[in-house]
């Protein structure tokens, strides 16, 4: 069982920059490959971005690619997004979420969710 919590979520302007974070619980985190999911008002939800188990393997959606950034601290158990140049399309409840296993790229299939934390990008 793994335990996802988010944080990080707030009111930015657009263009600004935010960080969120996802710590897991568990001594098993290296052994998950770890997303960013996102879900707009009103919309459904939709991929951001991965990263595998160790960290060299990151995939993103085209809406964000060049923008956000994911990254891992395994020592810390936990997942980080770096948001750059937010745009007002951005403002979504962001969940993190992990997969067993090294299958790449992971866009789908995963086996824990956190609650998630909202981001809204004022224009």
């Amino acid at each position: 069982q793994v335990q996802l919590v988010e944080s990080g979520g707030g009111l930015v302007q657009a263009g600004g920059s935010l960080s969120l974070s996802c710590a897991a619980s568990g001594r098993t985190f290296s052994s998950y490959s770890m997303a960013w999911f996102r879900q707009p008002p009103g919309k459904e939800r939709e991929f951001v971005g991965a990263i595998n188990w160790s960290g060299v393997r990151t995939y993103y959606a085209d809406s964000v690619k060049g923008r956000f950034t994911i990254s891992r601290d395994n020592a810390k158990n936990t997942v980080y997004l770096q948001m750059n140049s937010l745009k007002p399309e951005d403002t979504a409840v962001y969940h993190c979420a992990a997969r067993y296993g090294d299958s790449w790229p992971i866009t789908s299939g995963m086996d824990y969710w956190g609650k998630g934390t909202l981001v809204t990008v004022s224009s």
